[in-house]
């Protein structure tokens, strides 16, 4: 009723304000966000948690003893004769009901227990691992869509240009000079700049796609924010090379594969095993107990035990070789991102302060000559060309340095999961 009442003006700047309202995105999305959301999004981490919970599960019972055995049985009950079945017939019939417990060796438990805490620390890294990988694609995602879309934005520059170029040729068209085919050339530019944009769009539709990967429906709405400039020290990079997560992993890979060794020598040490036994007999024979302990009796260590041990320290030596082998290749990569980097750093800064330049003054002086008759509309389209390649060049630029500067902050970074 109050909203009927208020004046028609006022009526209209509220309803185009409430639409407006309704139609805005909800928020832009800044990399940070973007972040933060495939963190909270991403399938292969809940995967991960998952795995984890299952192995601190699993280590909860791993020191302790097997589950006693109930025994319930009759023993020496008659099959044949006058007596056969009959429970009472035999003095020598007995009714049996036991318990019995074994007992693994203190060695063989200890190394249980540090096998399944060896689990729990690989699924801790493993998490760590999936939670750098995931942090990065994220990042990457972004990085590309927004690339794709500030090549998007250029296009409205570059339109704009292409309505003035056509003037200008109209222009001097009509003044009786130049020639009447310089008339299609804005068009054709045009055409080639909306073939241009057309796979432009094509390739935001993927880059959208890659980052709803991530972050799920929230990769709809635009994004904020610049270029993201993490500091780079290459010494500090290499201090922290240790520290990355696919090094780490062989932490928890070495103790598993030690305590897989522990647990193949306890295998020369016996298992041993109790057992106590009710045996209820008629009330006039009177009832008896059993009691009994045996031992395992690791006799044949040469052909059983020895090999078995064997077999884990080669398993042993092999996760050392690996990890050296990882770590080689962490530094050669490091070493390659790091001159990689620098390059696109310097490629980048010479087209800002160069190329870019260049080709807007180029662009200009080819301008000048065909209004002054001095030259063709084909330099000028020639120029013209020369310069959108150059500023599509530049945002690539920007977009390598970026991803380069991403993956060598993510992966050697003081970011950690």
């Amino acid at each position: 009723m109050m909203f009927t009442t208020l004046c028609r003006p006022v009526r209209r700047m509220l309803l185009t304000w409430l639409g407006s309202a309704l139609l805005a995105p909800a928020y832009a999305l800044s990399l940070d966000q973007a972040l933060d959301l495939a963190v909270r999004e991403a399938p292969s981490l809940a995967a991960q948690a998952a795995e984890r919970q299952a192995a601190r599960s699993a280590a909860v019972p791993a020191g302790e003893l097997p589950d006693p055995r109930l025994a319930l049985g009759l023993q020496n009950l008659p099959i044949e004769g006058d007596s056969a079945w009959d429970l009472n017939a035999e003095r020598m019939t007995m009714q049996r009901i036991g318990l019995m417990q074994e007992v693994p060796s203190r060695a063989k438990r200890a190394a249980r227990v540090d096998l399944a805490q060896a689990q729990v620390g690989l699924a801790d890294a493993r998490m760590a691992v999936e939670l750098l990988a995931v942090r990065q694609q994220a990042a990457e995602a972004w990085l590309m869509t927004r690339a794709v879309e500030e090549k998007l934005d250029v296009f409205k520059a570059l339109y704009a240009e292409n309505r003035l170029l056509s003037r200008a040729v109209d222009a001097r068209l009509a003044s009786g000079e130049g020639l009447t085919t310089d008339s299609i050339g804005p068009r054709q530019e045009a055409a080639l700049l909306a073939d241009r944009e057309d796979e432009l769009q094509r390739q935001h539709a993927q880059a959208r796609a890659q980052l709803r990967r991530w972050i799920g429906e929230s990769a709809a709405q635009p994004l904020s924010g610049g270029w993201p400039q993490w500091p780079v020290d290459a010494e500090q990079y290499r201090a922290s090379l240790q520290r990355h997560p696919q090094l780490q992993v062989f932490d928890p890979l070495t103790r598993q594969a030690q305590a897989q060794l522990q647990s193949a020598i306890a295998e020369k040490k016996p298992d041993w095993s109790w057992g106590v036994d009710y045996l209820r007999r008629d009330s006039a024979f009177g009832d008896m107990v059993n009691l009994s302990v045996t031992f395992d009796l690791p006799v044949f260590t040469a052909s059983r035990q020895d090999p078995a041990i064997e077999a884990e320290r080669a398993r042993l030596q092999r996760v050392d070789a690996q990890r050296e082998a990882v770590e080689r290749r962490y530094q050669s990569d490091l070493s390659e991102a790091l001159a990689e980097y620098q390059r696109l750093e310097s490629t980048l800064a010479r087209s800002q302060r160069t190329l870019v330049p260049l080709a807007e003054q180029k662009v200009e002086l080819a301008m000048a000559d065909y209004r002054s008759g001095r030259g063709s509309l084909a330099g000028v389209i020639s120029a013209r060309e020369q310069l959108i390649d150059a500023r599509l060049r530049h945002i690539d630029l920007a977009r390598d340095r970026s991803l380069s500067n991403a993956r060598l902050y993510f992966a050697f970074g003081a970011d950690r999961p």
